[in-house]
């Protein structure tokens, strides 16, 4: 009876009332996945048309602990692979979260010569943004283009969101420009992967020609805009965008965690405290979690314990208090949240441990940062990284370096040094003038670990050469990064001069603030350091330029300071 009625349900095209008698017979054990060769052939009907009510149904599965077992083995024994069953096995394969099995039945459509279609490549778009190697989502681009899926926004969305995904904004970019009818997840793809990868700047360039196409925003196009302008610390826009929400009638609760982070994060706790208090009664947690952040971050103590004490605080709150934190490098409030948490009972959990340690290690408690590590249950990549760039943050590059080779022998098969990890072994050996050490980390990068250096590696790694005065060596790395196709960055021309001034390099230092010069950067550090090695070759004219413009611009370089700690304050004491 079961199986007939729910037969008949997709039959004549009720296929969610379909899917929802199957769960029912499994809840009430009054139905079994029978063997593929005993499923019935009902008013034409063929096996696998269970298989696909079995991939769509998987909430209810995944409840019941069935997982993908049986449809696995349904799709192995059945002779009939019809392309709508192919593409909900790829698209669960994706939802379960393996990629690498949604690309390797994807390998084994295409090598079965398998016909496909536009649903088939959308699940296949996103397993590859999921993978490391960007490979995997050029080869798919190139058979979307033989195919001709490539042509409709959707899929041209997914590219782009892939490529996003990967740094590759360029290229996403081109796959903008081509896209003829752009609807508003398209604009709000390319503002999101310019956000994630610290491109504030254009992603409000993509925003502002959103606006002069006409096309209406969404709440998200304005969630990414108001992270831009955190990004930015750019006020004016914020408040612009904060007055469009009101003007075009946006749900406030949807923009209201953005709106308290963006405040906050500018130093206008008061304007943050107002929109959390106008949302009294739809706030939830992510938005209390923000608020007591953004209280904390602004040292406003009272008003954060006031939202802590209001509800119980879960370990999401407590990292995110425990973060704003480390940021103020406040050890007495950081202590305080890691005592909370002890109580609670949130010492295992990872992801807090990783916030804590690196508390501890930027209030200058390294050796209670290293307890805290030695105690971790399950440490991650972001929990090693962390611990490596405490040590060398605190000139111990010894310590660090034995650290990553602790990493490497008892993480091996579970847990490898990703990019960011290597970057702060290189930093460490950098703080601590470990040039051997240094050299061996960055040929490890590409031999060892099969990763491409960046150009914040390149930059370290010239960084650790300038210092130890091996300029011929400098120009080496220099002349490798070229060859390989990685484009130099301010960071990198910014090493480049820096290491010719400690080596008297008057001609390399002309080429490197050239180029530095050419870029117009408005980071202070970088218009410093052109003014003062103009100013040693004599020139002037250069130096004025530079200067008035720093002026105009507002740009003024960080003093060094210490903080001190008295009481419930922290005054700033800038040494002379």
């Amino acid at each position: 009876m079961w199986s007939t009625r729910t037969l008949r349900c997709c039959r004549h095209g009720y296929t969610v009332a379909g899917r929802s008698v199957l769960p029912m017979m499994v809840c009430r054990r009054q139905y079994r996945f029978p063997e593929p060769q005993n499923v019935p052939m009902l008013h034409g009907f063929r096996p696998l048309q269970y298989l696909a009510i079995i991939l769509n149904t998987q909430k209810p599965f995944a409840r019941l602990q069935l997982n993908y077992v049986h449809a696995n083995h349904l799709f192995d024994k059945s002779s009939h692979r019809e392309l709508y069953t192919l593409n909900c096995l790829l698209t669960s394969y994706l939802r379960k979260g393996d990629p690498q099995a949604t690309w390797a039945l994807f390998r084994h459509i295409h090598c079965t010569d398998t016909g496909v279609d536009v649903h088939t490549v959308m699940p296949i778009l996103g397993a590859c943004s999921v993978l490391p190697d960007s490979r995997h989502g050029k080869q798919v681009h190139g058979l979307m283009v033989r195919w001709g899926t490539d042509t409709h926004v959707v899929p041209k969305t997914a590219l782009i969101r892939m490529y996003s995904k990967h740094g590759l904004m360029e290229e996403s970019v081109r796959l903008f420009d081509e896209v003829e009818s752009k609807d508003v997840v398209t604009w709000n793809t390319l503002i999101s992967g310019f956000v994630c990868h610290g491109m504030p700047k254009r992603a409000l360039g993509v925003f502002e020609e959103m606006g002069k196409e006409g096309v209406q925003f969404s709440e998200v196009t304005l969630c990414y805009v108001l992270k831009a302008c955190t990004l930015l610390k750019a006020l004016r826009q914020g408040m612009q965008v904060h007055a469009l929400v009101v003007l075009m009638g946006r749900d406030l609760v949807a923009l209201g965690t953005t709106l308290i982070e963006f405040y906050s994060n500018i130093g206008l706790i008061d304007e943050a405290l107002k929109i959390y208090g106008g949302l009294s009664s739809k706030q939830d947690d992510i938005m209390c979690n923000a608020f007591i952040a953004g209280c904390l971050k602004n040292q406003r103590y009272e008003e954060a314990y006031l939202v802590m004490c209001s509800r119980v605080p879960n370990v999401v709150s407590l990292t995110s208090a425990l973060s704003s934190s480390s940021e103020n490098a406040n050890l007495r409030i950081g202590k305080q949240i890691h005592c909370v948490a002890t109580r609670l009972g949130f010492e295992k959990d990872t992801q807090f441990c990783n916030v804590l340690l690196d508390m501890y290690a930027k209030c200058g408690r390294i050796s209670t940062a290293r307890i805290v590590f030695d105690r971790m249950p399950h440490r991650d990549v972001i929990s090693w990284t962390s611990m490596i760039n405490g040590y060398g943050s605190h000139g111990f590059g010894v310590e660090a370096v034995e650290l990553f080779a602790i990493m490497e022998e008892e993480g091996s098969g579970v847990v490898s040094p990703n990019e960011v990890t290597l970057l702060a072994v290189l930093s460490a050996c950098s703080h601590s003038g470990l040039v051997e050490q240094g050299r061996l980390c960055f040929g490890s990068i590409r031999a060892k670990y099969g990763l491409t250096p960046c150009p914040q590696h390149y930059a370290c790694y010239i960084d650790i050469l300038g210092r130890a005065s091996h300029i011929e060596q400098v120009w080496s790395a220099y002349d490798h990064m070229v060859n390989n196709g990685c484009k130099p960055t301010d960071v990198v021309w910014a090493a480049l001069l820096n290491a010719c001034v400690l080596n008297n390099d008057a001609t390399g230092g002309e080429f490197a603030a050239k180029h530095l010069l050419a870029l117009d950067s408005d980071k202070p550090g970088i218009n410093v350091l052109l003014s003062n090695f103009y100013a040693a070759v004599g020139k002037w004219e250069v130096v004025d330029q530079l200067r008035r413009k720093m002026k105009n611009k507002g740009l003024c370089k960080d003093m060094g300071s210490s903080w001190v700690s008295v009481s419930d304050s922290k005054p700033n004491v800038v040494p002379c």
